[in-house]
């Protein structure tokens, strides 16, 4: 049997840019495992003129090699959309050519196995055994990215409700209904709101959203801020207690969980020109959490139990329709569960994930976007995706092929080792 240097075991953005920074490498065999038949990225949130919100340059590979094939400008200039992306002088591309560019890039490369499926995981003592439902390969070292699933709270997993991740699917029958109720406070619950919003008047039905959050936070993007997301912050962080960590996490959310401000401003417009019209069938509420969820089959509706935190007071509110925006969650597979005992844990179950995204005890075992518990913000954003296959390739490889930087911060994250001396200055 053939045994790979590596084995990487789903294939989203993270997967796809480390199997493109890959290709050309004479030195290093890889092979990329995915149970879909085809690259599609968040399809159920394909909305129209909806963008990413990150930069262009955040692509597959620019940030590690910006000679490379397989950027996001070399795939506008091949499919003639260049000269109009220029002339748009916008830096984020549409969330569907972002996706298209994915795709672009997924089918000139040869490593990846479509509609492959891995069952279990195993180790022979020299080698990790990933069994699929064709057939099974061998290799060194193992690429975990099967990214993350759509998080539902136990209170509300009853009825016919719809996660953001199915919202398209599902948006025509939700237009049927007589009320719709958008559970969730970040970009997700505020795209469907809009869209929902602007074709009110034509389908006629009441639209709720609600959030715990005490406002709808915009996505705080100055750049002393975006420095967060930076090779000295993921040192930084990734060395700090667990316990640390995990109060970050919470406090840091509006950070890149947020709204990006254009479209809060957008909702507000969308608000004031239809109120022009008389008022508006929608109800906007923040600090409420939803407490509990009851389904009743035969009214086919729901009753939602709330709380506003600020006020301490309990209500209801009823809905036939039921939007959970309420984000995705990391993952153990249980494939893995044969292998286990190789991997390091924290004390809540997690991976345990060291700086450079190994989780193995051997270094043999790598994670893509789970490790927001110990990278923090730079672990889901786009824009670092690059960085980390950049490190990844270097432990496959044992040398540097893309220079991976490790100063970019004018900041200081922590206190310094030493005490800072008195500067005098001349009046």
């Amino acid at each position: 049997m053939r045994t790979h240097d590596f084995v990487a075991i789903g294939v989203g953005p993270f997967n796809l840019g480390l199997a493109a920074l890959t290709a050309d490498l004479p030195d290093l065999d890889g092979v990329f495992l995915e149970q879909r038949a085809e690259f599609d990225w968040h399809p159920g949130l394909m909305l129209d003129g909806v963008t990413i919100q990150v930069p262009f340059m955040a692509d597959l590979v620019t940030m590690a090699d910006p000679t490379s094939r397989f950027s996001f400008l070399n795939y506008l200039k091949q499919v003639g959309r260049l000269y109009p992306f220029y002339i748009r002088e916008s830096f984020y591309p549409l969330r569907a050519e972002y996706n298209e560019y994915c795709k672009w890039v997924a089918g000139q490369l040869p490593s990846i196995r479509w509609n492959t499926r891995v069952e279990t995981v195993t180790h022979d003592g020299e080698a990790y055994l990933v069994r699929t439902n064709g057939e099974t390969y061998r290799a060194r070292k193992l690429v975990l990215g099967i990214g993350t699933a759509p998080r539902v709270p136990a209170v509300a997993d009853q009825g016919p409700y719809v996660h953001s991740a199915d919202y398209l699917p599902n948006k025509e029958r939700l237009q049927s209904l007589e009320s719709i109720t958008i559970i969730g406070s970040g970009q997700s619950a505020a795209e469907i709101y809009l869209d929902l919003l602007t074709e009110i008047e034509t389908h006629g039905y009441h639209l709720s959203w609600i959030t715990r959050s005490p406002r709808y936070f915009p996505m705080e993007y100055t750049k002393l801020t975006l420095e967060m997301t930076s090779p000295e912050y993921i040192r930084y962080h990734q060395a700090l207690p667990m316990e640390v960590r995990d109060r970050l996490g919470r406090e840091q959310r509006n950070l890149y969980k947020g709204i990006s401000g254009d479209l809060v401003d957008a909702i507000y417009d969308t608000l004031y020109t239809k109120s022009l019209h008389g008022p508006i069938p929608t109800t906007l509420l923040t600090g409420t959490a939803l407490e509990g969820v009851i389904w009743d089959e035969v009214e086919q509706r729901y009753t939602l139990a709330l709380n506003h935190a600020e006020q301490g007071r309990s209500f209801t509110a009823g809905t036939q329709g039921l939007v959970l925006a309420t984000g995705y969650a990391p993952r153990v597979p249980s494939f893995l569960d044969p292998v286990r005992d190789r991997i390091n844990w924290d004390a809540r179950g997690r991976f345990d994930v060291t700086v450079d995204y190994a989780v193995g005890k051997a270094g043999d075992v790598f994670v893509q976007n789970a490790a927001e518990h110990t990278h923090s913000v730079t672990d889901p954003d786009l824009g670092m995706g690059a960085y980390r296959n950049s490190v990844i390739i270097k432990a496959l490889t044992g040398r540097e092929v893309y220079r991976i930087e490790e100063s970019i911060a004018f900041q200081q994250f922590g206190a310094p080792t030493a005490d800072i001396p008195r500067q005098l200055v001349n009046s």
